[in-house]
């Protein structure tokens, strides 16, 4: 059983915690207005209408981050010769902020995550779009 949700927007990736002390003990968080966590959001209640539901089960999750090209990168002709391939973003952060997303609405724990496939590019209009395998169910 696989499912494919597309959750549109430049995808955001999940930032380094801050941290505080507060009575002498230490406490990272991420700041409530952090973009990242409208971001989880829209990929939980997307994967949720998808129909994805809680599994036992390894699962193999493939993410695909398309970012929309800055217009700076682009002159009249098309895409400036000096304009990046690939967006800033580190897929490693990307992928962070889609696992914990996704951890209640697809699965117990990221650790059940036994393949995981990211990929970044530049497109017209950012999106997301994440497919989950279900590895004891597959054929």
């Amino acid at each position: 059983m696989a499912i494919t949700f597309t959750v549109s927007g430049d995808p955001v990736p999940q930032p380094r915690p801050r941290v505080s002390t507060r009575g002498g003990f230490a406490r990272a968080y991420v700041p409530s207005r952090h973009p990242v966590h409208a971001y989880r959001d829209g990929i939980a209640i997307t994967a949720k209408a998808a129909g994805a539901t809680v599994t036992e089960n390894a699962v193999r999750v493939t993410v695909c981050a398309t970012f929309a090209r800055p217009k700076s990168h682009c002159n009249k002709s098309g895409v400036k010769a000096t304009a990046p391939l690939l967006p800033r973003e580190d897929v490693d952060n990307v992928a962070k902020a889609v696992l914990d997303a996704l951890t209640g609405v697809a699965w117990h724990d990221d650790r059940q995550v036994a393949e995981l496939h990211v990929s970044k590019r530049y497109g017209p209009s950012g999106l997301t779009r994440v497919t989950i395998c279900d590895l004891c169910t597959e054929t």
